[in-house]
């Protein structure tokens, strides 16, 4: 990358404690990208002759899918905890139920059934592992650096998807695609070792005044709710001290501080509407590549892979976005994937629609980071969690919906127009999203809730890349009333008519 390109991230890079994670990130990233290959394979050859998509399909849904029921069984006990330990338990799990492949195949125990059910117990806390991480750059980062922080995990998944593959194919014909999964759960290993560190480091810390304050004013706005179960004494890890057996947030109060924040019920309705549409592509898609195109799987994986290298650079382009309103920017994206999908549903030939799905891939990378961005300073550190699991939870049932209404659409309609169809139908929803974002004040409801480190005015101790002397602020650099000491707005409040 060119220094140019890097700038947006250097405040992420000298941050000591996510430096440090950085290792533990990338191998783990790896890992889900042989897994990629490696899951689907060893289904095929566990399951019985005649049943392989069946288990194949049921080894792909456990992958993903058990982390949406994770959210809502275990809201309860895990809805208090920081974001080191909610990322670094979720790591724990996945490397136990996924080195427990190997250990059952050394065995001899292990079939298609044990082994789809040691997949989905992996995927069970999937959704507070990614609210961690993204809740731990919220308490680590200010709210000016949280979408290049966001960006710049998600690179680390753009770029698996493009070496796990290939890489996955030569270990799984040198050594077999169960050592392939034990790979995957080695790198899990370390990535939860990386977290431990991070939480032993943050629990001999002492907590500063700053967060003292903020937890109080987060507590009191809970007693003005009557959301008694908030108001308990808790610890630097979020743990409630000196509570009654039981007490703590509810299993949905992630789905309920989303309900009362019209602006979140906005972004989870408009990102589920945007994954749930792209779902039926990956029915239609290899169907217009075989019928349509009377092409090879060579054309389908060209296509697969531009996609991928464009998202690798959009993903890198992402921090450069700094500083521009976030739901201009989601419905943006939005547009501009629906658009560069027409192509492939018009029937252009392939020196057409490869670029255009490349283009495709390159502005679908910016989405998440930016969404994640937008419930960062919607919601503060102590809700966040909560919200960013059941905001997973919802979206991770989106694609696997959509892509069962693309069977029978397929093959009700054909490739082609399933395509088309989707195409327009993404390019109308983000029509709907600019519009909803260009309403008179819908840009104020980007910044409600409390500040991230070094938002505020006063004396700081700077990072390091924040020298102190002369800067230039952005837009969204500016301090806001929310962000005086001594007083944090409760994210729940919404001015009425705030979307």
């Amino acid at each position: 990358m060119t220094p140019a390109m890097l700038l947006p991230y250097r405040p992420v890079l000298g941050q000591p404690v996510l430096r440090r994670l950085l290792p533990g990130l990338a191998t783990s990233a790896l890992g889900d990208g042989l897994a990629l290959v490696a899951v689907t394979w060893l289904a095929l050859q566990l399951a019985p002759a005649g049943q392989r998509g069946t288990w194949t399909a049921f080894a792909v849904a456990a992958y993903t899918l058990p982390g949406a029921a994770g959210t809502l069984l275990l809201g309860r006990w895990l809805g208090a905890r920081s974001g080191a330990q909610l990322a670094g338990w979720d790591a724990t799990v996945r490397a136990a139920a996924l080195g427990a492949i190997p250990v059952a195949h050394l065995a001899g125990v292990l079939d298609v059934g044990l082994y789809v059910a040691l997949l989905a117990v992996s995927s069970l806390l999937h959704p507070w592992g990614s609210a961690g991480r993204f809740t731990l750059v919220a308490e680590l980062l200010p709210q000016r650096h949280h979408l290049a922080a966001n960006a710049l995990l998600g690179v680390f998944g753009q770029a698996a998807t493009i070496v796990g593959p290939p890489l996955a194919g030569l270990l799984i014909a040198w050594v077999g695609a169960v050592w392939v999964i034990a790979v995957d759960a080695a790198s899990f290993a370390v990535l939860a070792v990386s977290y431990r560190l991070v939480v032993r480091d943050r629990e001999a810390a002492a907590v500063s005044e700053r967060d003292t304050a903020a937890v109080r004013d987060r507590e009191a706005a809970a007693v003005r709710d009557g959301d008694t179960a908030t108001v308990h004494d808790r610890d630097t890890n979020g743990r409630y001290r000196n509570a009654p057996a039981g007490a703590g947030p509810s299993r949905t109060s992630g789905f309920r501080i989303i309900g009362r924040d019209r602006s979140l019920l906005g972004l989870l309705a408009l990102t589920f509407a945007f994954f749930f549409l792209f779902g039926p592509f990956y029915v239609a898609m290899p169907v217009h590549v075989t019928d349509d195109l009377h092409a090879s799987a060579g054309t389908l994986a060209a296509y697969y892979t531009a996609f991928g290298v464009g998202s690798l650079l959009g993903g890198l382009l992402t921090g450069h976005l700094r500083g521009r309103p976030l739901r201009t920017t989601l419905a943006g994206i939005v547009v501009l994937f629906g658009v560069a999908l027409m192509p492939l549903g018009l029937g252009a030939p392939v020196v057409l629609s490869l670029p255009a799905f490349a283009l495709a891939g390159l502005v679908w990378a910016p989405y998440q980071p930016t969404a994640t961005a937008l419930f960062q300073r919607r919601s503060g550190t102590v809700d966040l969690p909560r919200v960013l699991a059941a905001n997973g939870a919802v979206t991770v049932l989106a694609v696997p919906l959509g892509t069962m209404l693309g069977g029978p659409a397929t093959a009700a309609f054909g490739a082609r127009p399933t395509l088309l169809a989707c195409a327009v139908a993404i390019l109308a929803l983000g029509l709907v999203a600019a519009v909803s974002a260009a309403r008179p004040g819908a840009q104020n409801t980007e910044r409600t809730g409390p500040a991230g480190p070094h938002d505020r005015p006063g004396p700081q101790t700077t990072g390091t890349h924040d020298q102190p002397g002369p800067q230039t602020t952005g837009p969204h650099d500016q301090p806001e009333p929310h962000d005086r000491p001594g007083r944090v707005k409760a994210p729940d409040r919404v001015r009425p008519g705030a979307s």
